[in-house]
């Protein structure tokens, strides 16, 4: 193929063609071609052109190869203006997607034409940008200011209905994209109409109160990122002057975001989020079929497991302890399925097929015989889990994945109750299980490689983002979260408040504080976490006991209306409980310790400093393959803010040595839990950071 963009005539019509697999992106090679096309149309005696694009999709985006590289001529906003300059019609024909600079160069074509069942939108907020190529200028123009800045500062796609709803297409076809767009061009022809640019178009007056209500939202929604509100600020301000001066706004803000720290850190998350899944030793090697899935307990997290399997179109066999059980199970996914076609997620019809035909509960695990992996996710006990699997063992068929879905236990001695540990791993979900994306596949002592294929296979079935971890305690993301977590209690044991801690972190950008998390988990969770590792706990190890007496006292956290914080009609979402100060306090008093103030900065400073060490000692013992794992862990199941990159990435923004300084300073009042992670001392010697790691 000589070029990635062709034209041709077709009577009175011309076809500007674009063929850039996989997604036709805006690569140098596609923007030159639409130049040179257009200039061909220009140029020839056909009166309409038709702008349509080969493959699965209309242009889906920039061409990801060229990010982080100087930008070559010409330019996109440069090849839409010529496009739109055009004296003869251009008819853009949308199928797929068209998104970012795909959405854009739609903008810039005279007349739009959506194929049933395509998307647009501008989602360059989701990298810590706005639209570059005229998308805060255009689309205010076309569908009107609120709409526009919704659209763009949530990313979100449109449907094709939608886009019609808004004035963003002019028109749907359930024709094949070329007849749709000859269709649309034949009747410009016939009733004689001419160019309209977008750009020439004013902004239809509209409501400053609905503005500022839209502004305050997304403030609220993005809190912490910088991109959303800039780009309401230059569509607002170049929607009152000239459009070419409207640009020169969105250019100076789109290059002022280019610069920031938040850009740079959600590329890294944007890239990373796809290289998890690439594990070298896994090339050439094929997954076990995944036809059948087996769920052992049917309770939050296997009733969300068994969900996920079923939108993604597997069939499903769920084991309870009894009928009673089974149909309780039952009744849970049929009413989280109905929240689903509530939300427009699944159609009516699709929800009673799946209940009929793709859902079996019962209590007998030989209806297990047939499954192709059996996914258990019963109470957190090991002794609980060597019992099902024991029986796993003696009843599935040869060849079957075996997973357990545990949170901290040792996937190695779970897979020696069987006589084929080579088919065990771990499949660590995170509840709720059909809404989270990470999977923390644990990749045993002697699983077999086409095994952990498999689990990366079921990731990609489930549209999961997969994560391989080494067997320890908690693997990657637990693991770590322990110990940022008894960062957190020591500086309370010190003084800090549970609940300034948490507000500090929310400012920081996490959508939760560890203390509003644990009362959101059950705190009998970290009670009987706790009490699995007492026999074997260090006497040098410090750690806060109020959360026993919580647990005590019955005060579990959200379910039981009380835990840290008091959760009723007053405050459903929790306002903090000042016993649990007095309870601090005591524990404070009969350890000898006198509380002391902490800054905020301190707080941040050692809570990240606890959770990049850690997150440093994963990698260097190769739980975690990359620094980039643990920071889609952590961004993906813990909620850490994205427009920081991940712990690790944010380490390097930061320095290492800055990281590494705090650590040594903490280690002069605790040595034993301030231990510096060989690899970060090690990185900080040589110069390097974390990122040195992620390549190869």
């Amino acid at each position: 193929m000589d070029t990635p963009v062709t034209y041709e005539a077709h009577g009175e019509i011309g076809v500007i063609r674009v063929n850039n697999p996989p997604v036709n992106a805006t690569g140098i090679a596609v923007r030159q071609g639409l130049v040179a096309a257009a200039d061909q149309f220009a140029a020839s005696p056909q009166k309409v052109a038709v702008l349509v694009a080969e493959g699965r999709t209309f242009i889906a985006g920039a061409d990801i190869k060229e990010f982080g590289q100087t930008p070559k001529e010409p330019h996109l906003p440069d090849v839409i203006a010529h496009i739109e300059a055009l004296e003869k019609p251009v008819v853009c024909v949308i199928h797929g997607t068209a998104l970012g600079g795909g959405c854009e160069v739609a903008l810039g074509s005279h007349y739009r034409v959506a194929v049933k069942g395509a998307r647009m939108g501008l989602p360059e907020v989701n990298l810590g940008l706005i639209p570059g190529a005229g998308g805060t200028q255009r689309l205010p123009r076309l569908i009107g200011m609120i709409p526009a800045c919704e659209m763009f500062t949530s990313g979100r796609q449109v449907g094709a209905e939608e886009c019609l709803q808004l004035g963003l297409v002019d028109a749907l076809s359930d024709k094949a994209p070329f007849d749709a767009g000859m269709e649309f061009a034949q009747s410009v022809l016939d009733q004689g109409k001419g160019v309209r640019r977008v750009s020439e178009m004013e902004v239809a007056p509209y409501d400053e109160a609905d503005l500022q209500a839209l502004k305050s939202a997304v403030a609220r929604k993005q809190r912490g990122h910088v991109c959303h509100l800039r780009g309401i600020e230059a569509a607002v301000a170049g929607g009152k002057l000239p459009f070419a001066e409207g640009m020169k706004i969105e250019r100076q803000a789109f290059w002022d975001l280019m610069q920031t720290p938040q850009r740079a850190a959600m590329i890294h998350a944007f890239f990373s989020e796809r290289k998890t899944a690439s594990l070298p030793e896994l090339k050439g090697v094929t997954p076990r079929p995944l036809d059948h899935i087996g769920v052992i307990g049917g309770g939050t997290m296997g009733g969300g497991i068994a969900v996920s399997c079923l939108l993604s179109g597997l069939k499903v066999t769920l084991i309870e302890r009894d009928t009673e059980a089974a149909q309780k199970a039952r009744d849970g996914i049929a009413k989280t399925l109905a929240d689903s076609v509530k939300r427009g997620k699944l159609k009516a019809d699709k929800r009673e097929a799946l209940l009929a035909d793709a859902l079996v509960t019962s209590d007998n695990y030989n209806s297990l015989a047939e499954v192709d992996l059996v996914i258990e996710a019963v109470f957190e006990s090991m002794e609980v889990k060597k019992d099902v699997f024991t029986k796993l063992d003696a009843i599935c068929k040869q060849g079957a994945v075996l997973a357990s879905n545990t949170s901290y236990l040792d996937i190695d001695a779970i897979a020696a109750m069987t006589k084929r540990p080579q088919d065990v791993l771990g499949l660590h979900f995170f509840s709720p299980a059909h809404v989270m994306k990470l999977l923390e596949i644990v990749d045993a002592e002697k699983t077999a490689p086409e095994v952990l294929a498999t689990g990366f296979a079921l990731a990609k079935a489930l549209k999961k983002i997969p994560v391989r971890a080494g067997v320890c305690d908690g693997f990657i993301g637990n693991r770590i979260l322990s110990k940022y977590r008894a960062a957190g209690d020591h500086m309370v044991l010190e003084g800090a408040s549970p609940f300034q801690i948490d507000k500090v972190l929310v400012d920081f950008g996490f959508a939760m504080g560890p203390y509003a998390v644990a009362d959101l988990a059950g705190i009998d969770i970290g009670y009987l976490t706790r009490q699995r590792l007492a026999p074997t706990r260090d006497p040098r190890e410090r750690f806060g006991e109020w959360g026993d007496a919580l647990y005590h006292k019955g005060r579990l956290g959200r379910k039981t209306g009380r835990g840290h914080y008091i959760y009723d009609e007053q405050s459903p979402k929790g306002r903090p409980d000042p016993e649990v100060e007095e309870i601090i306090a005591e524990e404070r008093k009969a350890k000898g310790i006198t509380p002391r103030e902490f800054t905020d900065a301190e707080i941040v400073e050692r809570y990240m400093a606890a959770m990049i060490n850690e997150g440093a000692k994963v990698v260097g013992e190769g739980i975690a393959l990359r620094p980039l794992d643990v920071d889609v862990t952590k961004l993906y199941g813990y909620g850490f803010p994205r427009f920081r990159g991940g712990p690790m990435h944010y380490a390097d923004h930061i320095g290492l040595d800055t990281v590494l300084a705090t650590i040594k300073a903490q280690a002069q009042s605790d040595d034993f839990f301030w231990q510096p992670a060989p690899l970060l001392e090690q990185l900080v010697n040589e110069g390097r950071n974390f990122s040195s790691l992620n390549e190869g």
